[in-house]
């Protein structure tokens, strides 16, 4: 790859400033606020892949990211690790920046750079006030495209491996999230979304260019700009993030199998989770588990609220008298998913709790739900959705994760909209998938009266 000139005088006289362009200049006074309606979403795809969004909403504050299909499902067993390796990386030197210009660069004019991963996906995304716009992206699109992964850098950040997976794990929840996975399934979003221990400092430069050099190509980005007009959002796709043709790493199609991990840790607190295969990203059933799941109880609606409507809750109070907190868990892949319930509760009572939990979905699938549940629910998940949206950082994740699985984007009002179309007998045939599905389930504390998953 030939190095990334420096862009940002280009980049200054193509990309959009309010402060800069005479279009969106307003006579003075009243009537300014009239001129600047915010825009509709434009979505357009090149002929290279390359997913381009754009909403001009006039906000002083831009956001722009980069979205790219290179989770850790795409990891093979020779290099696990390496997509949180690459989370960790976002600063290091570029072909056409250095680390320290990238971070003090971005520092000079207030704005900010961070990466995220899934299990499927990393974001690198930027904010800043939109004047300096063309400064914060000159980074991005090195950071994206242009990384040169020196051995003595690339040593620096496997050393922080260790440390940023034990403070991650620090949470008891996360490890038993991503020992659920391994329980799961057999390859792809079975791989962990941190480094396994034995690979912590044997990550190598080599191995990460060649991740990226099969990930990181235009056909498998999205690039989502909120704050930034389409026709410049657009030119800088097609100038710089026309990197690598090919559709890259297709990776491997997620085999769910079932199984059970279980850590005997002495803690007194037993968290627990029980699943069955549930439904996939844009599945007619997908809409049908996430009403499940807030029928069950999807936690607290309110910070540090009660979930009195939480029929999970409401059941499981009757089987013990004990301090416990019991939720639905659903979570959607493009070729799968997981659904199930999630337990805490004292070591003692832990089996009499995840059975009550259990006996709640079984009762929704003989049809013990009412319309009025179904209809609460569904209240209860347009407003979750409505709320994820409304702050910038949501509203980009949301297109953006959406451009890069179909290059589309379903807007608000459509989204709700299918959530209404739902019936209270497609919440019942949710709940029969989950009882007659085959069960993963993994636990982690004092586990001497916590069954096991054939025992349930």
């Amino acid at each position: 790859m030939k190095p990334v000139p420096v862009v940002a005088r280009y980049l200054s006289r193509r990309l959009y400033s309010l402060k800069a362009a005479p279009k969106a200049e307003a006579p003075r006074g009243a009537d300014r606020a009239t001129q600047l309606h915010p825009q509709d979403l434009e979505i357009a795809k090149l002929p290279n892949g390359l997913v381009i969004a754009s909403l001009e909403n006039y906000s002083p504050v831009s956001r722009i990211g980069v979205f790219i299909r290179a989770g850790s499902r795409y990891e093979s067993t020779a290099n696990l690790g390496t997509a949180h390796l690459l989370r960790l990386s976002s600063n290091l030197t570029t072909k056409g920046a250095s680390a320290f210009r990238i971070t003090r660069g971005i520092e000079a004019v207030g704005g900010s750079l961070s990466v995220t991963s899934t299990r499927e996906s990393m974001v690198y995304s930027v904010e800043c006030l939109r004047d300096y716009i063309d400064t914060v992206l000159e980074y991005l699109i090195n950071v994206t495209t242009a990384p040169e992964f020196r051995s003595w850098e690339v040593a620096d950040a496997n050393l922080r491996l260790g440390i940023d997976k034990a403070i991650a794990f620090q949470n008891p929840q996360v490890g038993i999230l991503e020992n659920l996975h391994a329980a799961a399934y057999r390859n792809a979003l079975a791989n962990s979304l941190y480094c396994p221990d034995y690979m912590i400092g044997k990550i190598t430069s080599e191995q990460l260019h060649h991740f990226v050099q099969n990930n990181f190509t235009s056909a498998r980005m999205a690039l989502v700009g909120l704050g930034v007009s389409h026709p410049d959002l657009k030119q800088i796709g097609e100038q710089f993030l026309n990197i690598r043709s090919g559709v890259g790493s297709a990776g491997e199609k997620a085999k769910y199998r079932g199984g059970e991990l279980r850590e005997q840790n002495g803690h007194s607190l037993v968290h627990a989770a029980v699943v069955a295969e549930g439904a996939a990203t844009g599945s007619a059933e997908a809409n049908a588990f996430s009403i499940l799941q807030h029928v069950l109880g999807a936690g607290p609606l309110i910070k540090r609220g009660d979930s009195i409507t939480s029929k999970l809750i409401q059941g499981v109070a009757k089987a013990t008298s004990l301090p416990f907190d019991a939720a639905a868990f659903n979570v959607n892949y493009t070729d799968s998913g997981l659904f199930g319930i999630y337990t805490i509760s004292q070591a003692s009572v832990a089996g009499e709790v995840i059975k009550a939990a259990l006996n709640q979905v079984k009762a929704i699938s003989q049809g013990g739900v009412t319309d009025a549940e179904v209809t609460r629910a569904k209240n209860q998940l347009k407003a979750a959705h409505l709320m994820s949206v409304e702050s910038s950082e949501g509203l980009l994740d949301e297109i953006g994760s959406q451009a890069l699985a179909s290059g589309t984007y379903t807007s608000p009002t459509a989204a709700v909209e299918k959530i209404d179309s739902v019936a209270t007998t497609d919440i019942v045939n949710a709940a029969k998938k989950f009882v007659s599905g085959k069960k993963s389930m993994t636990a982690s504390g004092d586990l001497a009266a916590t069954p096991f998953v054939d025992e349930l």
